[in-house]
């Protein structure tokens, strides 16, 4: 079976690390960048099959990335999901609106974002 590649966008790296190695043991496979500019050239070199997306990134926030994503005929499918400390409805509003596919927030539990993910991919 071909492993599902996520991408994880986060400044923070403590919470990267935690993330990617969440994901890989659930047996995707992953790839973490800290940063807007660097998740646009990943998306395009590696064609992720879903982004996980901080908001609060140096640089580029998390809202624009996603708008630019979505903008692209050639990545505009892939699944978004905001993970982000923002907890306010009008981030949660904005992020839908750039066009996540799932908003949540921190601190969040591992099962959540799992079948969160599971749920997306499986669309």
């Amino acid at each position: 079976m071909v492993k599902k590649k996520i991408l994880i966008v986060e400044d923070e790296e403590s919470l990267l690390k935690l993330e990617s190695i969440l994901l890989t043991s659930k047996g995707y496979s992953v790839t973490g960048v800290a940063d807007g500019v660097s998740a646009l050239e990943q998306v395009v070199l590696i064609k992720p099959d879903l982004i996980v997306l901080d908001i609060m990134l140096p640089g580029m926030d998390g809202f624009e990335v996603c708008r630019i994503i979505k903008q692209n005929p050639e990545t505009a499918h892939i699944p978004v999901m905001m993970l982000t400390a923002k907890k306010s409805s009008q981030d949660c509003e904005r992020g839908m609106a750039a066009g996540a596919s799932a908003y949540v927030t921190k601190p969040f539990k591992s099962a959540k974002i799992i079948e969160i993910i599971q749920e997306l991919l499986s669309q």
